[in-house]
């Protein structure tokens, strides 16, 4: 029995369990080619927002038409640890039950971190299987799973003895709420509203001062110099002297360097060698001291005297208020700068001096600047993304590759002394333990005597191995998985991650199995609002993903998403997007239903106008499908899904079946029948992909069919040559039943009266369609004639001249009348587009595309005035 309704609520988990029951997601190496995606992997702690559903979507789709298509489709799902938010999310549930982080041990803290994802993690795993993601979930990784944690350890020492990674005290990103240091990569800069702050320096030993200008205030108690272009005539009376900084008192020197834009400011520079890269370069220029105010949550430390304790912006409006009680303050303007913001969390960053690790990018890189800019190997869709791509290898840093975090794989150096080099790197704290035996002279060293890094390493770099860990590439790459696997097919994911994890990755694929790490990248756009407006849980402007699915049904949700999801392009996205697809759902639906709804004849022959709906459609399939192809091809999925769902709304539903529809309490003949459920069949295997819940549904109700024969893994259509000649024919057919229709709408004639039509036919069309046309416009006579109809009415295809002979039913007066009217205003029409041709100063004066308009206008009034007059003369 088929259900009245389609419900999506009730067959999505029936059919997702039937799915996992049979191993259709789960792939291992045999003699097919694989076809291999790697799941970008959420924040194991995440849930699903509107970017997971657009992208693993796009993924879903991708690999269920590969696994139709006989690939060996290859889906890894997993999650990432996200190190610093995961970290903050543990240390905020420790401090709401009263626990600090600090009070720890290392081993207790991560106790607490596991216990966290053990209970949150795979949550979003879960909810993608309710979108219908097609994963191979018996391969799911976390980038914290013992083997992957082993890929990046062995990674991390095998990069150290290459003499790529080091140690270095640099200046560095800081994250004072993370309490950690970020790459490059990972700060965000904000254009934002501040102020610029003219602070008096007295001179030493004179009741003179200068000025300087600096949006940042709180760090006068940082300052070590003040420095002047030695060029800049303003400052020739300071050079040699001494300066004193207000509030603090302390006297620094006034030193002299070209760095000094004189242009900027008053042309006295406050140089703080903490707390500024650029002032670090000038400081180690003049070998200046090195004064840190700020504790690691950017409180100011015993350096900002009566401060000491109290955050970095709260300072700054009262040492405002401060310096201008002792007259230091010579004026405050409103001031637009960049500022430095956490990815993560969004926190405004410090720059800070700081011990870390660094991996050296400037060779590394080469290789993956070959592969995508150079070579093709590795192709961006849209390819405007490649000039983002160069931008950022060509002017790359070394890597901080530090965090200093507890949650995350630790960094495997082992110090035995107090120096700055005492360390050891290695995989193991046996390993350890030998070298540093034999860097020691020591043979008595013991695992006691070393101390372990207490830093761990930045998640990305535990993510940038992906492709190659979830096969064991790295600690075993010579395995069956990774040599049948790797490199992957494609990848999906935002172009905001291009550099934290897309360059990287392709960067590591180079390094380590010297072979790219997948073939194409898909760069999927942000999910806006109707507003344009990027969606987020502050704004309330992002619907919650599960509650889409509960009322639009998952296939509804698909559909919406990707029929406006052009590759690069952001998305506005509107629910009405995703009841367009449940609409969809539903007419596919109906349509089904009508075919099993018909009574089939084993003895009636074949209808010749059922015949040629049949060779049509085939046709037209073949040349949809091989549109579809190409879409694919370049990855626009937004396209190919535009071409079925025009070609099953419009040529199947709307005209196929039409043709083919028995008459009222008629059976269809047998061949015909089957005829359209292999055509229903081909489309259900092209919208399997985008809809694979309905899809599965109807294809299971058209036949019993055993586990080796259900849609998930049919055989997708071949694409065969296209007869387009006769789809060119059947649109030429579609305007004769058109004006038919309307006839028959405008002069009231039911379509049960059956009517004459007598062609004259002009362009020597083919009469191929002639029974179509007598079917769709109930015509029970069609007859070629060699001149026009007396008492008759006309419309017009192309040259072609179509006449109705009136009936009983049409007022010959009242629709001579209606006629007449219409071409008295049609030639009215006329007079006026003529003026405005014949006015030379308007067509010297007017763009070209407006005059080839009016031009436009012109022949279509004269081609109507000359149909009306026809028209009227016949019925006359």
């Amino acid at each position: 029995m088929i259900p009245a309704q389609f419900d999506a609520k009730s067959v999505e988990q029936k059919w997702y369990n039937y799915w996992m029951k049979n191993n259709y997601f789960h792939s291992k190496p045999d003699q097919r080619t694989p076809y291999t995606i790697v799941i970008p992997p959420p924040n194991v702690t995440g849930v699903l927002h509107m970017g997971h559903m657009l992208n693993n979507t796009i993924q879903d789709v991708l690999i269920r038409r590969a696994r139709l298509k006989g690939f060996n489709a290859c889906w890894v799902p997993g999650t990432d640890h996200a190190s610093i938010a995961t970290e903050a999310k543990v240390v905020a549930k420790l401090k709401s039950e009263g626990i600090n982080k600090a009070d720890l041990t290392r081993e207790e803290f991560l106790k607490h971190a596991y216990d966290w994802t053990d209970k949150y993690g795979g949550t979003i795993l879960e909810q993608l299987k309710q979108l219908g993601c097609s994963c191979d979930w018996d391969r799911t990784k976390f980038t914290m799973d013992p083997d992957m944690s082993a890929s990046v350890i062995r990674s991390f020492v095998d990069l150290y003895n290459k003499g790529m990674i080091y140690r270095g005290y640099r200046m560095v990103n800081w994250d004072p709420e993370a309490k950690t240091t970020l790459s490059d990569e990972e700060v965000i800069f904000e254009e934002r509203q501040g102020k610029l702050f003219y602070i008096k320096y007295q001179i030493e030993n004179s009741n003179d001062y200068l000025v300087v200008a600096t949006t940042r205030p709180e760090t006068i108690f940082g300052d070590t110099a003040i420095c002047i272009n030695p060029n800049d005539e303003r400052h020739f009376n300071l050079k040699g002297k001494k300066a004193i900084i207000p509030i603090s008192g302390r006297v620094i020197p006034i030193i002299e360097d070209e760095y000094v834009d004189l242009e900027f400011g008053t042309g006295c520079l406050k140089v703080t060698p903490a707390h500024d890269v650029n002032d670090k370069v000038l400081g180690d220029k003049h070998n200046l001291e090195i004064i840190d105010i700020f504790n690691e949550d950017a409180t100011l430390n015993s350096f900002g005297l009566h401060y000491e304790g109290k955050d970095r912006f709260v300072v700054r409006t009262e040492i405002e208020a401060e310096l201008t009680s002792i007259n230091a303050l010579s004026k405050v303007e409103p001031y637009t700068n960049n500022v430095g913001t956490s990815e993560r969390t969004k926190c405004v960053i410090e720059p800070r001096l700081s011990d870390q690790w660094f991996l050296k990018m400037d060779e590394l890189v080469k290789p993956a600047i070959h592969a995508v800019l150079e070579s093709d190997e590795i192709k961006l869709y849209p390819s405007r993304f490649n000039n983002t791509y160069r931008h950022w290898l060509e002017n790359i840093r070394d890597w901080n590759i530090s965090r200093q975090l507890w949650w995350g794989q630790q960094i495997p150096a082992y110090y035995y002394g107090d120096g700055k080099e005492d360390f050891v790197v290695a995989e193991n704290i046996e390993d350890a333990v030998k070298l540093a035996q034999e860097r020691t002279s020591n043979p008595n060293l013991q695992a006691s005597d070393l101390k372990q890094d207490a830093d761990a390493l930045d998640t990305w770099f535990s993510s940038w191995l992906w492709p190659m860990s979830v096969f064991g590439g790295i600690m075993d790459p010579e395995n069956e998985e990774f040599k049948y696997y790797y490199p992957t097919n494609d990848l999906v994911t935002g172009p905001d991650i291009l550099f934290f994890w897309v360059a990287r990755m392709i960067i590591a694929g180079y390094e380590y199995a010297d072979a790219k790490p997948f073939k194409n990248v898909y760069l999927t756009g942000l999910v806006r609002d109707n507003q344009g407006r990027k969606m987020s849980k502050s704004l309330g402007n992002s619907p919650e993903p599960l509650g889409l699915i509960e009322k639009f049904g998952a296939d509804g949700v698909r559909v919406g998403l990707l029929l406006s999801a052009s590759a690069g392009n952001d998305i506005l996205f509107d629910e009405e997007l995703c009841n367009q697809g449940k609409a969809f759902a539903n007419k596919i639906w109906n349509a089904f239903k009508l075919i099993k709804g018909w009574e089939v004849s084993e003895t009636i022959a074949q209808p010749e106008s059922s015949k040629v709906a049949i060779e049509w459609y085939e046709a037209k399939f073949q040349q949809v499908l091989a549109e579809i192809e190409d879409n694919f091809d370049k990855y626009r999925l937004s396209e190919a899904l535009m071409g079925i769902y025009k070609l099953v709304w419009d040529d199947f539903c709307s005209w196929f079946l039409e043709m083919i529809k028995p008459g009222y309490q008629q059976p269809i003949d047998k061949v015909t029948f089957e005829k359209a459920i292999e055509m229903l069949e081909n489309n259900l295997k092209l919208l399997h992909p985008f809809m694979p819940f309905l899809t599965e549904e109807i294809w299971q109700h058209i036949a019993e069919r055993t586990p080796e024969q259900a849609l998930i893994i049919a055989e997708y259509p071949k694409v065969k040559e296209v007869n387009t000649e006769l789809i060119a024919q059947f649109e030429l057919a579609t305007e004769v039943i058109s004006g038919i229709r309307t006839i028959r709408k405008d002069k009231n004639i039911p379509f049960k009266d059956v009517i004459e039509l007598k062609v004259v036919n002009n362009e020597k069309a083919t009469t191929y369609f002639d029974s179509i046309i007598m079917k769709l416009g109930n015509i029970v006579d069609l007859m070629y004639v060699s001149e026009k109809v007396d008492g008759a009415l006309s419309y017009r295809v192309k040259s072609n001249e179509y006449f109705i002979p009136v009936t009983g039913n049409v007022d010959i007066e009242a629709e001579i009348a209606k006629l007449t009217e219409e071409l008295n205003y049609t030639k009215g029409f006329l007079r006026s587009v003529q003026g405005k041709l014949s006015n030379e100063k308007f067509v010297s004066g007017a763009p070209e595309q407006v005059i080839a308009n009016e031009r436009k206008k012109e022949a279509d009034a004269l081609a109507k005035i000359a149909t009306l007059e026809q028209s009227i003369a016949g019925l006359k």
